[in-house]
């Protein structure tokens, strides 16, 4: 400031893409609770949960319609702390939604009513989207495979020119591959964007099942070797309950995961420690204790039902 007070630095504005869906849990044609969820956005939550002592801002960019449910959406992504400027709203478009079942091992079937959701149109405005226009303020850039797979292809091809442009200008792009073959035409098609997402991102978050299904790897050694080979400056790769595997300019590391005696439900493990372990890093954290805090989260999120959990069932871990 032109008196000599020192300025108050602005927060970093952190942007993540994808899609957040209605969320149904429960049995076929029985008690449904409905809430939201999608891995782009449960990872906004837990990253802003996480970031909150630090100043984060976290918004989340997608788009939805000009419903009631799209209207309640945006509600519950607000009260979680979340950024709405980069929303876009769709006239006549609708939320996808899915249903989950969990069985008696916490392991999660879906089903997916998502082809015609405002999400996927997000790029289709010829214009500058909400996201391009603001990119020139973002300190970082979260997107998944999932982001890349809704998305057709044009609109694919501008989220992976930002995220290349973001990158050359300095800004951290993380890329979380979430492979689901259900959503892509076909393998050569996923495994194109994906080299590109790879090639634009600082940092890659991997789990490394889906690393075996996207190029078709059955040897878990073998597809470790091969996603540590990856070109990208830092590197994760989540094992489930093995040790998690990190690649950065201090070599190569394990850090274990924390013991957990009752999975309840493993939806969004991997959400949650996406956005513990890029909240630890914008905060300066090594890669190391990110991945413990990551390790932490996602051992906590596991022990409960659905995607996000109560605020206060994590309070103890970040405040």
């Amino acid at each position: 400031m032109g008196d000599g007070t020192p300025s108050t630095p602005a927060p970093q504005r952190v942007a993540s893409f994808g899609e957040c869906m209605i969320e149904l849990q429960g049995t076929a044609f029985g008690a449904m609770r409905q809430t939201c969820g999608g891995d782009t956005y449960n990872t906004a939550v837990y990253l802003a949960r996480c970031g909150a002592a630090q100043g984060l801002q976290v918004d989340y960019a997608s788009a939805v319609g000009d419903d009631p449910l799209s209207t309640r959406l945006l509600e519950l992504w607000a009260d979680e702390g979340l950024g709405l400027g980069l929303v876009q709203r769709l006239l006549g478009r609708m939320p996808g939604l899915y249903q989950i079942s969990v069985d008696a091992r916490g392991e999660r079937q879906f089903s997916y009513w998502r082809d015609q959701a405002a999400a996927r149109a997000y790029f289709d405005p010829p214009e500058a989207t909400p996201l391009e226009a603001a990119a020139g303020g973002l300190a970082a850039l979260y997107f998944s495979g999932i982001s890349l797979a809704i998305l057709p292809p044009a609109g694919r091809e501008r989220l992976l020119a930002l995220a290349a442009a973001l990158r050359a200008r300095g800004a951290l792009v993380v890329f979380d591959n979430n492979y689901r073959p259900r959503l892509w035409a076909d393998a050569a098609t996923a495994r194109a964007a994906y080299r590109q997402a790879v090639a634009a991102a600082g940092l890659v978050l991997a789990t490394l099942d889906d690393e075996q299904a996207l190029w078709g790897r059955p040897d878990a050694a073998d597809a470790l070797a091969a996603t540590l080979d990856l070109p990208c400056p830092e590197l994760v790769v989540k094992r489930g309950a093995a040790a998690t595997v990190l690649r950065h300019a201090g070599g190569v590391a394990e850090v274990a995961t924390e013991p957990v005696t009752e999975v309840v439900d493993t939806t969004a493990a991997g959400d949650s420690f996406a956005g513990a372990y890029l909240a630890a890093r914008l905060a300066g954290r090594t890669p190391v204790e990110a991945a413990q805090a990551g390790n932490r989260l996602a051992a906590r999120v596991i022990q409960h039902r659905g995607a996000v959990i109560p605020r206060a069932a994590m309070a103890d871990l970040f405040g």
